[in-house]
């Protein structure tokens, strides 16, 4: 029976308000305890990511320990071999790109450009490019800078915690508990995955356990399906840039498949990419019409690749996550709950579609009346 079939009775309205009294409670008390709370759902999500190789690894080794301390050594060193190769990488492109705005302050426009652009705004762009300021602003120095602002805005608290000697000793401590945490879900992963049913009552057993494994099953789809998507369309991306010689072209181009974790959020990356290849041409002597249409025509490859090959072989239509949705979701539960929101958003919205798949929406096959039986022949 569907949730809107039944009859809105006193009882059941009194009912209802106590629930949705309840989940205010709960939405409140998670962000009072955000604090807590956090290296805990980063514990449990990368549980769940790391799992699956984890019982790979398990199943050559006997012991289930050794098993997630050599995942966690695996990971470990992935990260920190990007983290060495990539950084003096950055850096040296950043630099570049100061390199290149000088360059370009000290061109005169384009002759393309001059007939189609007022003198003033080449002026105050020459004069703009030309400020001490915003030249000193792309420097190996200015981009640590950059980055450790960046980390004051986006977490405020955290970053309290995190300056000064006592900050980076609690800091240490926090990755510590979260490590502590992870180990030991990866540990009891499996045990507790068996055990868990057992705690729910048995009349609504069943149907627990099949709203949690829709639940599962559509998260399990979006996360490897998305993942993939993303990888490809960032290296797709990196070599489109580098084959056009788009400066900073390899790090934007991962960096817009990482964007794509959320489907169609790469779009943010056109305004970047537009300008750097306009300023790559100016610095170079090159027509900008020319690689801008270069640009966009790389946009335009690697999208329709996705759309029409990439998203129906990986995730066909079957997942049921609009972006929208996804981007709505992230907005939502980051406006609720902060930084746990963002963590807990895409699981909590793939929770609330399978509930209100079953429960709200009718069923699309509605068994039909049974056919009346043929009069007998007497």
């Amino acid at each position: 029976m569907k949730l809107l079939d039944r009859e809105f009775t006193f009882d059941r309205v009194i009912r209802l308000s106590i629930g949705a009294a309840v989940i205010g409670a709960l939405i409140y008390l998670l962000n009072v305890l955000q604090g807590v709370l956090i290296p805990f759902a980063v514990a449990v999500l990368l549980a769940y990511m790391l799992n699956p190789l984890v019982c790979a690894i398990h199943r050559r080794i006997r012991r289930r320990t050794y098993a997630v301390l050599l995942a966690l050594l695996i990971v470990v060193s992935v990260l920190a071999g990007l983290l060495v190769l990539l950084t003096p990488v950055l850096a040296r492109e950043f630099a570049a790109l100061g390199g290149l705005l000088r360059e370009v302050a000290g061109i005169q426009l384009p002759a393309g450009l001059q007939e189609r652009l007022p003198p003033e705004a080449w002026d105050h762009l020459v004069h703009y490019l030309s400020r001490p300021d915003v030249q000193e602003f792309f420097t190996t120095e200015r981009l640590w800078q950059l980055a450790e602002t960046g980390l004051q805005k986006a977490l405020p608290g955290a970053w309290r915690l995190l300056s000064g000697a006592a900050g980076i000793v609690f800091g240490l401590t926090s990755l510590a508990v979260v490590l502590f945490y992870l180990v030991f879900l990866l540990i009891d992963y499996d045990e507790f995955q068996h055990a868990w049913p057992a705690m729910i009552p048995e009349d609504y057993r069943r149907q627990t356990m099949d709203f949690l494994h829709e639940f599962a099953n559509g998260m399990r789809r979006y996360f490897r399906g998305q993942s993939s998507i993303a990888a490809i369309v960032g290296v797709l991306f990196a070599a489109g840039f580098w084959l056009i010689d788009l400066p900073m072209g390899i790090l934007l181009g991962l960096f817009i498949g990482l964007l794509n974790m959320v489907p169609y959020l790469q779009i943010i990356g056109v305004v970047p990419a537009f300008l750097l290849a306009a300023l790559g041409a100016m610095s170079t002597g090159g027509n900008v019409w020319i690689a801008l249409g270069l640009c966009a025509l790389v946009f335009a490859v690697v999208q329709t690749f996705q759309d029409m090959v990439l998203t129906p072989r990986i995730l066909g239509r079957s997942l049921g996550l609009n972006p929208v949705a996804i981007l709505l979701s992230l907005s939502i539960w980051g406006r609720l709950l902060g930084m746990l929101g963002l963590l807990i958003a895409l699981p909590m919205t793939c929770l609330l579609l399978a509930w209100y798949r079953r429960n709200l929406i009718p069923a699309r096959h509605p068994q039909s009346p049974p056919a009346p039986s043929p009069p007998s022949d007497r």
